[in-house]
């Protein structure tokens, strides 16, 4: 579905592939979400819990930083993964409003038990592309991402 918008040329064929872009990523996130589901987490709780099994123990303001979450939404999403034994917050001696996010035993089964199936899940989502098509989709997002961090960083 294309833009009904009508301004110039430039304005009608950003606004079209920006309408193709957020539908491809609702469609993919709700396939995520569904699938997710039935392993009893939300789209950001595995957000979390597989940048922890990647990245190690990280401080919450850097883990809504990585996943471009609010701070409220980050402190949510931990409290429901560490009440039910996925993570552990510890506060720094030093400044208590450090809090570090780690990985429990439980929380690395989890995260290592439900990774594979989300991993082919995306690649055979992500098949509809050539490789040549996906290293091309790769930088071209990353490119957008770039500039709307800009324009973001700008206003704010």
């Amino acid at each position: 579905m294309g833009s009904r918008y009508r301004g110039s040329r430039r304005q009608v064929r950003a606004l079209s592939a920006f309408i193709n872009l957020m539908r491809a990523a609702e469609s993919l996130s709700a396939a995520q979400s569904r699938d997710l589901a039935r392993e009893g987490l939300t789209l950001p709780q595995f957000g979390v819990l597989e940048a922890l099994y990647h990245l190690g123990p990280m401080c919450q303001k850097d883990l809504s930083r990585k996943l471009l979450r609010t701070g409220g939404n980050i402190t949510m999403v931990v409290n429901h993964l560490e009440d039910r034994g996925l993570v552990r917050r510890r506060r720094r001696r030093t400044d208590r409003r450090f809090v570090t996010v780690s990985l429990t035993p439980r929380g690395r089964r989890r995260i290592e038990a439900v990774l594979p199936g989300h991993v082919g899940r995306v690649v055979r989502q992500m098949e509809a592309l050539t490789p040549r098509e996906l290293d091309a989709l790769r930088e071209m997002c990353r490119r957008i991402g770039t500039r709307a961090e800009e324009d973001n960083d700008a206003q704010g």
